[in-house]
This record gives C-alpha cells, sequence and structure tokens, in this order.
C-alpha cells in the first residue's frame, strides 16, 4: 500500500511541474514604434525694414571765428535746436533665432536753430545777436541686433550701429542790437550754411511683436550720436562757425517683413519611443 501511494505522488508532482512550465512564457522584449516627426522652426533671411519717429535733439554746443578766419576763437553764448521727425528704410539679414543685422538710411527733418553771442555793435555800443538757422540729417548706419528669446509673439532685443551722417545747414542769420536801450541793431547779415559727412553711431532696445508670420511690428528707443563738424562760412567779419556735434534720443515704431518667414527651415526626429506591453491583472 505504500509503495502504490509513493508512485501516486510522484505522478502528480511530476505533472504539476509540467503544467507549471507551460503556463509560464518569458516576458517579450518591447516594442518601439516611431513618434511623429517634430518640426524645428530657426528663424532665418532677408528682410526689410522700415521706421518712423520722434527725435528730442540736443546741440552740444557752436563756435566761430570773431573776426574772420584770422580772428580769436569764441563760443556761442546759448546754441539749441528744436526737436524733429524720423524716416528711414533698410534691408537686413537674420542669421539664426537670436542674431540679425541690417544696413539703414534715416532722414531726420528740419531742426530749426537758434543761438546768440555777445559783443560790439558797429557804433561801438554792447550788443548780442540773435542767430537762426536750421540743419537736416542724412544717416546711412549698419546695424546688429541681438534678440534676447520670445515670449509669446514679443521678442525684446538690444543692438547698435555705426556708420556716417550728412549734417547739411542751412544759411545762417545773424542780427545784433545794442543792449544799451538806444533801439540800435546792425543790419542782418547771411553765412552760407554747409555740409559734411561725419562720423556717428546708436544705441538700440525694443522689442517685436510677431503680427503674422511674415510680419512683426517694432517698438522701439534709438540713441543717435553725431560727431561734431563744419556749420557756416566767413562773412562780415564773422565765421567760420562749427557745431560741437549732437545727439538724439529717438522713439521709434517700425515694422519688418520676413521673406520665407512662415517656411519650415529643418525637422529634427525625435528618439524612439518604446511602446509598453499591456499589463493585464
Amino acid at each position: 500500500m505504500k509503495n502504490v501511494l509513493a508512485g501516486f505522488l510522484a505522478v502528480l508532482l511530476t505533472g504539476t511541474s509540467a503544467i507549471a512550465a507551460d503556463l509560464y512564457q518569458a516576458e517579450p522584449a518591447p516594442a518601439y514604434v516611431d513618434a511623429p516627426e517634430v518640426s524645428v522652426t530657426q528663424a532665418s533671411g532677408w528682410y526689410l525694414r522700415g521706421d518712423i519717429g520722434y527725435s528730442f535733439n540736443k546741440l552740444r554746443g557752436a563756435n566761430y571765428y570773431q573776426g574772420g578766419p584770422g580772428g580769436y576763437l569764441a563760443d556761442f553764448e546759448t546754441a539749441k535746436i528744436k526737436d524733429s521727425y524720423n524716416i528711414g528704410a533698410g534691408v537686413g539679414y537674420q542669421f539664426n533665432n537670436y542674431f540679425r543685422s541690417d544696413l539703414t538710411f534715416d532722414y531726420m527733418g528740419k531742426a530749426d536753430f537758434r543761438g546768440s553771442t555777445r559783443g560790439f555793435c558797429g557804433n561801438g555800443a554792447p550788443c548780442v545777436s540773435t542767430d537762426l538757422a536750421a540743419l537736416r540729417a542724412y544717416t546711412l548706419m549698419a546695424n546688429a541686433y541681438v534678440d534676447l528669446g520670445t515670449y509669446g509673439r514679443v521678442t525684446p532685443y538690444v543692438g547698435g550701429g555705426v556708420g556716417a551722417a550728412y549734417v547739411k545747414w542751412d544759411k545762417l542769420r545773424n542780427t545784433s542790437c545794442a543792449t544799451d536801450g538806444s533801439g540800435y541793431c546792425d543790419e542782418t547779415t547771411e553765412h552760407g550754411g554747409s555740409g559734411k559727412w561725419r562720423f556717428a553711431y546708436a544705441l538700440m532696445a525694443g522689442a517685436s511683436i510677431d503680427v503674422t508670420c511674415n510680419l512683426k511690428a517694432d517698438v522701439g528707443y534709438r540713441f543717435r550720436h553725431i560727431n561734431k563738424g563744419e556749420m557756416f562760412a566767413y562773412e562780415n567779419n564773422g565765421g567760420p562757425g562749427r557745431d560741437k556735434g549732437l545727439y538724439s534720443h529717438e522713439v521709434r515704431l517700425g515694422g519688418r517683413y520676413v521673406f520665407n518667414g512662415c517656411d519650415t527651415a529643418q525637422y529634427m526626429p525625435p528618439a524612439d519611443i518604446p511602446l509598453q506591453p499591456a499589463v493585464y491583472k
């Protein structure tokens, strides 16, 4: 009887092991599927720009030769120019999402000048002169900008430029009147105006706003410095004169049209993503 039971248990254990072996299967290796391709746009390409602005101008002073070219150099007692407007256009290239450069040409509208000097009238009485003129400026400048990242539709930037400005002075009208209460005034003298190219540079800051994928609005500030130069010619024992340079603080509004701005420049395929097997409980 014991032998029979022992044989029965042996057969039972052998069958149980076989069933367990049949139930166990090795876990299959995870399958991999290709994720959808993700496009990454790299901003680059040519663009055209246009700007308008208002310029708060400051003349750094002016001087002239009293007694003609062989006389002594004297400063204007007062020398001021009024504010004016600016218009400009340019062409540029966006190298990547962070750097761009352009070449611009700007026109600064008429800025009236008013100055005064002290001396002696033709009758020997002490005099104060009233000097009236105006200037205009044409600026050609190469600029570079660093875009500081895009936040929604807004991209702040900083930049700088270097170039030359053609400053054109109108003729200067000089009228000297006595200060002794006599009412005496010399005849008005007109000095021919001067026009010359001068060194100029600028510093900029602002923000671009995406209107469409091709069109960007631009709101910015520009500081521009124009070097000193000739102002008016010798006439009637006075002159020539020179200004000591000028600078302006400009508030500007403009736009840039980017060619092929809506195109996707490059595609970056992502890494394969493993497909996890289903888990049954």
